[in-house]
């Protein structure tokens, strides 16, 4: 069964080049353009394996997000992966602190971040 993989980032031009990568290496893919759209969809459809997350967004931002969707009946096992292009050692942190299962810093590398899918999921 292929892992089903919801790509949550304000930015529809990363979430083509990561959808279409993704893709190419047998992922199923679902999108959302913010983090209300991420959790609607995550109350209709309980079969995402892994979250990427971006954690910089306008109204809710991915700290935020992660929050609200660890406080769902039935997601708090989903693997979150926060993305960012914030670098620091602290900025890890926040995100982890946040409810992040890992992080990836963006420009995204794929072979890291497959590492990443593997090592959470």
């Amino acid at each position: 069964m292929n892992k089903k993989i919801l790509i949550v980032d304000d930015d529809p031009r990363n979430i083509f080049a990561l959808k279409l990568t993704l893709k190419a290496r047998g992922f199923d893919i679902e999108t959302a353009l913010s983090a209300k759209e991420a959790i609607d969809k995550l109350a209709i459809d309980k079969n995402i394996d892994l979250i990427l997350m971006d954690m910089m967004m306008p109204d809710i931002d991915g700290y935020q997000a992660i929050g609200m969707i660890g406080k769902i009946d039935g997601l708090d096992h989903i693997p979150i992966i926060a993305v960012t292009a914030q670098a620091m050692e602290e900025d890890y942190q926040k995100c982890i602190d946040a409810g992040a299962t890992d992080y990836i810093k963006k420009p995204i590398d794929v072979d890291q971040l497959l590492n990443v899918i593997e090592k959470v999921s």
